[in-house]
Formats: C-alpha cells, structure tokens, sequence
C-alpha cells in the first residue's frame, strides 16, 4: 500500500533473546498499518522471522554489542540506514541500539525517536561499563522523544538515574500468545527448564549449585540458551556432581515445544526488565521460580504462581524448586493461576494495540 507511514525497528543482535521476541511479536501489530523494517547485527532467527511476518530486514555490520571504537562505524551505519530509508518513526531496542540509533536517527532528522528499555544495562553490568552506558543514556536522553519502558519497576529506576523524563516516559508491558498448556501427567523424573544467554546478567551459577541441592524426587533441569559462560557452567555441573541431571541443550529452534514438555520454569537473572520468557511459561501453564529482581515482582505472584527469591541466593533458589518438585498438585495449581495471569493481564493484542496508538499520537504530533 502507498502512502504508509515508515517504520524503522532496530535491535542490536539478531540472534534469540528477549528484546529479540519483543521485535519479532511486535511486527504482526504493524505491518498493516505502517512499513516495516527491522535492522540487526549478525546470524540469528529473527530475520526470518520478522521477514515471515511481513517486514523487510537489513542486516547491520557495525552495531554489536561490546563498548569499542567501533561505535562511530555503528552510528555512521544507522544514519545512512535513516538517510536512505527516511522513516517516519525509528525504534530502537536494547542498549547499544538504543545509544547509538538515538544520535544517529537524530542527525537524520527523524520525526520521532522512540527508545525501548528492556532492562537497563546500568543495571545489568557493573563497574565501568555501567558508568559508560549511564552517561550515554543521560546524553541521548533530550534526543528521543519517549521512553518505553516494559515495567513499572524499570520506569522508577530511569527516572532516579536520569535516563528517561517524566512526560516522555510510558509503560508498555510485554505481552504474550496463548498457545497450549502443558500436560502434566505423571513422569519418573520432574522437568525443570528455563531459558536464557549464558552470560550475566542470567546468573546460571547459582541455577546450577541450587541443582545441586538434594530434591524430594527425581529431577531434571535443562538449560536452553548458547553464550560465552556455557564451558565454565558445563564445569561446575561437573564438579558439583550433577552433570546427570543437568542439561545444556544450546540454542534450540522452538522454545514453545520444550516448555510444553516441562513442568517448572526457573529465572535465576541478577537483573531483568519484564522477561518473555517467564511470560511464555506462564501462558504454557507451568509454575514460575524466579528472583525479585526488575519487573519479575510485576509478573509472577509469590505463594499464587510460583515462587520469588533473593537472587544470587542458591539455597532459597534450591528450597523453592524443591517445593514444587515435590508437590505435584501445587504445581498444577501455580500453572493454571499463571497461565490465568498471562490471559488477563498479559494479552499480546493488548501490548501491540498499545504500541500502534503511542506511534500514531507521536506521529500526529511530530506532523502538527
């Protein structure tokens, strides 16, 4: 159709990942109403997947995650990416797409700029690369023209560092499919699953030492996700004495049929925005053991749809996994509650008709 308004949706890796789902779930909510296309570095399935849906992608060179010099290649790429596209809206997600995408999109003089906090990396990293990435999102911040941000809790935290303003900062929640339930039927073994990058801020470590906790009844934990920790986590598996149990399964091409298989989900993260993956268990009906960190507390109901804990603590990890191993009606129950929460509160419908009504008010903004 001419005439429609351009989107230009930017993350920095294409590879699985929760700002990655976000994009991918987002795209079907837009691409009858605006035209789409999705930028990001690297091999991964999200641009098939956006392709899929209905949009275009571009894959990036010099836009990739680690601090270095190599930024001011990444801006110059995204502004000749703005310069030849002219998007109407740029969307930037994750924080290094976000830092160098606001400057870029700026200096093509893009109408609005729109920046997606899934979780701030300040938070997420410590020592000086939390310091880099604080100031840079303070410097970019009169430069985007609002700040999504997926939970209240993340909102709060933007504001006390100055990363986002009040008046240009709204809460959009993550959303989800509903797919099918779990079966929950009698195993000799309970499956324990959960999903993520092998690298901080997850916090496999302390999944595996509370893996290695003595449990009511049998078990088995599979942990789905590549990333540079996977050798030293297969070691202390290893050295634990539960490399038996645990299972590294690396990248795997659908998370849905896995979940469908388990009966417990675990987050054992340091730090986390508002978590697709803890969405995905909860629609697939399986009870949630995750740390109070981010926007988790906003997401799973301690006691009602599974279990919070401190995190980095293996022992209360440990303690809450091992209550819902042995109790097989108490997981049934969790799950159902969960998947209820994800239905109710957590519509995929919803987060895209949220999003479709902030880009068309700043677009009618921008035009007035």
């Amino acid at each position: 159709m001419a005439g429609r308004p351009r989107a230009l949706i930017v993350v920095t890796l294409a590879e699985t990942g929760g700002a990655q789902a976000y994009v991918r779930e987002l795209v079907p909510g837009l691409v009858g109403e605006f035209d789409v296309t999705v930028a990001a570095y690297g091999p991964g399935p999200l641009g098939e997947a956006v392709s899929e849906r209905g949009a275009t992608f571009v894959s990036l060179r010099h836009v990739r995650r680690p601090l270095s010099p190599r930024d001011l290649l990444g801006i110059v790429e995204l502004w000749r990416l703005c310069r030849r596209l002219r998007p109407d809206l740029v969307h930037l997600n994750s924080s290094k797409a976000g830092v160098l995408g606001r400057v870029a999109a700026w200096l093509a003089r893009v109408p609005v700029r729109l920046f997606t906090a899934h979780g701030w990396a300040f938070k997420a990293t410590g020592g000086r690369s939390a310091t880099v990435y604080r100031w840079a999102d303070r410097l970019v911040a009169p430069l985007t023209t609002t700040v999504i941000c997926v939970s209240e809790t993340e909102l709060r935290a933007g504001l006390e560092a100055r990363v986002c303003r009040r008046g240009r900062s709204v809460v959009i929640r993550n959303g989800v499919e509903l797919g099918q339930v779990a079966a929950h039927g009698k195993r000799s073994q309970v499956a324990v699953v959960s999903v993520g990058r092998l690298a901080e801020p997850k916090d496999f470590a302390t999944l595996v030492r509370a893996a290695s906790i003595h449990q009511p009844a049998p078990f088995s934990l599979e942990i789905l996700g590549d990333g540079p920790d996977r050798h030293s986590l297969e070691e202390l598996a290893d050295a634990l004495g539960v490399a038996d149990r645990v299972r590294f399964l690396g990248e795997v091409d659908d998370v849905a049929a896995q979940l469908l298989r388990a009966d417990v989900f675990v987050l054992s993260s340091l730090s986390e925005g508002l978590p697709i993956s803890v969405l995905e268990a909860m629609a697939t009906g399986l009870p949630v053991v995750a740390t109070a960190v981010g926007g988790l507390p906003e997401l799973v109901e301690d006691g009602i749809t599974g279990f919070l804990v401190p995190p980095g603590d293996d022992a209360a990890l440990g303690a809450a996994i091992a209550e819902l191993v042995g109790d097989p009606e108490r997981r049934g129950r969790m799950g159902a509650a969960g998947r209820a929460r994800a239905e109710a509160q957590f519509s995929i419908d919803a987060c895209r008709s949220a999003h479709l009504e902030l880009y068309r008010r700043l677009l009618a903004s921008a035009a007035r």
